[in-house]
């Protein structure tokens, strides 16, 4: 089959096509959809590479329903194609490495999110753009008080808005602070919609309602992680998906040297490592004193320090809901191996430290 790669761009779109090493086609386009005449249904069928991307799904899904079969890359390795070297990077040039990449089988494909799991993905990302722009006028308005020495009441974010208003200020006060409190107000509304509309996604995944039986995991903790593992069979142990969110010390060690690991390495979708970390602070603090996780983190705790100890505890915790996922079971404290913690104390390694996800 012809080999193909695309460079998509916010405007332009690269097209380049190689065969025994040689360039054969370039073409510059404004859309995907005008590369019909090369790629189209009546074109010979092609393999083609694209760089992951917000529209690389819809490209996938278009090329492959005109008869391509379509690779998507993941951003992460790209570099170790060529794409960058030497400084030198444009459209057209990171189009024509992958392409040459593509032909000589170094092409590394990632993950093709399924379409349903696309759609809990992105009711996810709206429902946290709301609540980070909810967070951001809160912190705004504090800050605005702040400034004239008064502090504001402490409160939940969603109860902030008629704590304001219920709040001795003056006329003044309250007239800068309505726009702020108006948009505090609207965001509150639609989180509540996005919360209802992710329930009713959440009651058609049994994987969803399967893995909110661990501690520390609730609706979103548990949409989240399915929507962005799509598959629990994709990993053959855990351990490779703790790599692939991020969640593992990195490690530089060379010339017989001793291990030396450091930061973990905050790969993958960060915004799933930020909610499993918050599971485990809550795990740690509010968790069942008899529950194996929380005994094996504050062991770790106990040696290391309470930060590595949430990190430790937030790469667990993934291991065991993809565990969870893959047998089908729900959450079985019994199941969890507690002696773990108890071997680290024999391993110390030169040096390890966490940093918050």
């Amino acid at each position: 089959m012809r080999k193909v790669a695309l460079d998509l761009g916010v405007r332009k779109t690269s097209y380049c096509e190689v065969a025994d090493g040689h360039v054969i086609l370039r073409r510059t386009v404004e859309s995907v959809r005008l590369l019909d005449r090369e790629l189209g249904p009546d074109a010979e069928p092609a393999v083609v590479a694209v760089e992951a991307c917000r529209e690389a799904w819809f490209v996938h899904d278009l090329l492959t329903s005109w008869g391509n079969e379509v690779l998507i890359l993941d951003t992460t390795r790209t570099r170790q194609l060529g794409v960058g070297h030497h400084g030198r990077k444009t459209d057209r040039i990171d189009a024509e490495v992958i392409a040459r990449a593509l032909e000589a089988n170094r092409v590394h494909p990632a993950h093709v999110l399924s379409p349903h799991r696309r759609v809990l993905r992105n009711e996810i990302s709206i429902r946290r753009a709301m609540v980070e722009t909810r967070a951001q006028h809160v912190t705004t308005v504090r800050g605005l008080m702040r400034e004239k020495g008064i502090g504001l009441p402490r409160c939940g974010t969603e109860r902030f808005a008629s704590r304001v208003r219920d709040t001795a200020l003056s006329e003044a006060d309250h007239q800068l602070l309505d726009p702020m409190l108006e948009v505090i107000e609207l965001a509150d509304a639609q989180i509540n919609a996005a919360d209802n509309r992710l329930d009713r996604l959440c009651q058609q995944e049994p994987v969803i309602q399967l893995l909110m039986t661990a501690p520390g995991v609730g609706s979103v903790v548990a949409a989240t992680f399915v929507s962005v593992i799509d598959e629990a069979g994709r990993f053959r142990r855990a351990h490779q998906l703790e790599s692939y969110l991020g969640l593992v010390p990195s490690e530089n060690t060379s010339g017989g040297a001793k291990q030396r690991l450091g930061h973990i390495t905050k790969q993958g979708n960060s915004y799933l490592r930020a909610l499993l970390v918050q599971s485990a602070c809550a795990i740690m603090q509010n968790g069942d004193k008899a529950d194996p996780l929380v005994i094996w983190a504050k062991e770790i705790a106990d040696r290391r320090g309470k930060k590595i100890a949430i990190i430790a505890l937030a790469r667990r915790l993934a291991g065991v809901l993809w565990a969870m996922w893959r047998k089908h079971a729900t959450y079985e404290p019994s199941n969890i191996n507690v002696k773990k913690a108890r071997l680290l104390r024999r391993r110390q390694p030169t040096e390890v430290t966490a940093a918050s996800a």
